[in-house]
């Protein structure tokens, strides 16, 4: 059995079911527990969900210890930018504990984080600075782009002893979905086909799924068969999912909304390229943002983000096919 319910409520259903499942798992973060009226803090108690002060320094500091002492802590970042202001924690600590100490140690955190809002917030806190994490030994990096790869992921995000930055993009936050009844969890490292198809291989991540699917559905009044790849998790990255779609149609097309040259579709382009480059019948297509902070403007915004209407032409392109209109 499914319910239908947003994809921020399916995270935090996700949060509550595991920890009911585990008393280990910690909540905490700068907004976490200020009121008595705290839905979390009602049902487990202050000693579980916690208020941290104003330093993600501070909280990703306690949630590695708390991790290290055999707790299993989830922090609430809210913005993926401020992970950048405890980058040593993550990037020089909590991530290489496990391989400095020969395994004795491991430090089962998530690091929650929104990326990617736009719609006029300019050059800060829409950034989407995943890709630069995807290549730091020991994290796992997840990136669901629906309510029920939201639960999914997380609950196994709370169960996996790496720590795990999982960013969910701010613009899906009321999206509405399905999601399954009770326990369930999406394994890292196995992409999803949201859409069969055989002309076009379409990889997207996040909330470029949504546009790569409407894309698709454009391109197919038009008679291009596309199919669609969701990663869903960047580290570990599902290559052989899409080396099997490319075997199979022959063309790539990848879909970020990051920066051209800081972006995971650079990464996947290359497995590609390295892998598969037997299977491919014309060059990888690669829609991302252009290498540029975002605008206030809505026109220049427009001009710098992907969107439907440029993954219709990047496939165009790829095919050969003559400039799609629209």
């Amino acid at each position: 059995m499914a319910h239908v319910i947003p994809y921020i409520a399916a995270i935090q259903e996700a949060i509550r079911e595991e920890m009911e499942r585990d008393e280990r798992v910690l909540y905490f973060g700068q907004n976490m527990a200020t009121s008595p009226d705290d839905p979390f803090l009602k049902q487990f108690g202050p000693a579980r969900v916690r208020v941290t002060p104003i330093s993600e320094t501070a909280e990703i500091g306690m949630a590695t210890g708390a991790a290290m002492a055999g707790f299993r802590p989830v922090v609430e970042l809210y913005m993926a930018e401020f992970l950048l202001v405890a980058a040593d924690q993550v990037v020089n600590e909590g991530s290489r504990f496990h391989f400095m100490s020969k395994g004795a140690v491991t430090v089962p955190m998530v690091l929650v984080a929104g990326y990617g809002f736009t719609y006029g917030w300019a050059g800060q806190h829409t950034g989407s600075i995943y890709g630069m994490f995807m290549g730091v030994p020991g994290l796992r990096v997840a990136m669901p782009s629906t309510p029920a790869d939201a639960k999914g992921l997380m609950t196994t995000a709370i169960r996996d002893d790496n720590p795990v930055l999982f960013f969910h993009h701010y613009l899906l936050a009321l999206t509405e979905g399905e999601v399954p009844d009770g326990e369930y969890a999406v394994p890292f490292g196995v992409a999803d086909v949201k859409r069969s198809g055989s002309d076009v291989t379409v990889v997207a991540t996040g909330n470029t799924v949504h546009s790569a699917l409407a894309a698709a559905e454009t391109l197919a009044e038009r008679g291009v068969s596309a199919e669609v790849i969701d990663p869903r998790t960047i580290a570990p990255l599902d290559v052989d999912t899409i080396l099997g779609s490319v075997a199979r149609t022959g063309h790539l097309v990848v879909v970020d909304q990051a920066t051209r040259h800081a972006s995971a579709a650079a990464v996947i382009a290359a497995e590609v390229a390295q892998k598969g480059f037997s299977s491919l019948q014309a060059p990888i297509s690669l829609v991302t943002a252009l290498d540029s902070s975002i605008a206030y403007a809505e026109p220049v915004e427009s001009f710098v983000l992907p969107d439907e209407h440029k993954i219709v032409a990047a496939v165009g392109e790829t095919l050969g096919l003559a400039p799609l209109p629209g």
